[in-house]
């Protein structure tokens, strides 16, 4: 096993949780979008009375992008950004487990909002616990150009 620095460490960890976002984006967009768009339209329902509509893939796509970027206020928007979705989610779920109701859509709806937590409960834990690892910068210039792996 090779000791790596650890602001190497922190660089990897802070690309993992952007690109961790980038997947949830696209898993989100899927379970949200494309998934009910296609079971509506293949039953001949209308194409969005499924849809939950809402603007959080963007929210996530713009943190992640931060996180790739590092702009001043990153530590600030991982932190409310954060504290604000676990706060809805785990009120969601409080609501929805009181009485649940295990039907495709809830069930699509509780498995995403399960790793949407998970990220959350990550960046905060880092935001909060480690704010280095926001800022870290690899140990060698030179694999780093624009903010981003060769």
């Amino acid at each position: 096993m090779v000791d790596t620095d650890p602001m190497d460490r922190a660089v990897h960890w802070r690309w993992f949780l952007a690109h961790l976002l980038f997947v949830l984006v696209a898993w989100t967009l899927f379970i949200k979008y494309l998934f009910p768009i296609a079971v509506a339209l293949s039953s001949g329902t209308p194409w969005h009375s499924h849809v939950y509509w809402d603007l959080w893939p963007l929210a996530h796509l713009w943190l992640g992008w931060a996180l790739l970027r590092q702009p001043g206020y990153l530590r600030i928007l991982a932190i409310a950004m954060a504290a604000i979705e676990i706060v809805i989610i785990v009120t969601k779920f409080a609501l929805f487990l009181a009485e649940p109701q295990w039907d495709i859509w809830r069930t699509n709806w509780f498995v995403n909002k399960v790793f949407v937590l998970s990220c959350f409960v990550l960046v905060l834990a880092t935001a909060v616990a480690r704010p280095r690892a926001l800022s870290a910068q690899p140990r060698d210039s030179r694999e780093y150009a624009d903010g981003a792996y060769k």
